[in-house]
């Protein structure tokens, strides 16, 4: 059974079409099952990354085909230590109170006291 090439081009045309038309026809189920995901689990166009602009939120979830962000690095310089211990220990007074100086407090110890 030799085949042409305008045969196999014909086959090709014909299957083309039928995938198309059961792509139409499975279309339908396919957006009803995302749309009760959607309201299952109550995400919104953010959490899947469709908002321009917005980054999706950051609540664990994987989220398919967001972008990533890709803004040039802020240059950050040094910042002067605030609070010194016995030891050496230092904070800058930026974010949470570091482990030493949060026993330190727990002691009984002012923050005053550890002011550089």
């Amino acid at each position: 059974m030799a085949r042409t090439y305008s045969d196999i081009q014909e086959q090709i045309a014909k299957l083309q079409a039928r995938a198309e038309s059961l792509k139409a026809k499975e279309l339908g189920s396919v957006i009803a099952r995302i749309k009760s995901a959607i309201a299952a689990y109550g995400l919104t166009a953010a959490d899947l990354g469709l908002e321009r602009g917005r980054p999706a939120k950051a609540t664990g979830r994987v989220v398919q085909g967001a972008r990533k962000r890709t803004a040039k690095p802020r240059k950050v310089g040094k910042v002067p230590v605030k609070y010194r211990d016995k030891l050496g220990n230092t904070w800058t007074g930026r974010g949470l109170h570091p482990i030493w100086l949060r026993e330190a407090l727990a002691k009984g110890a002012k923050l005053e006291s550890f002011l550089v």
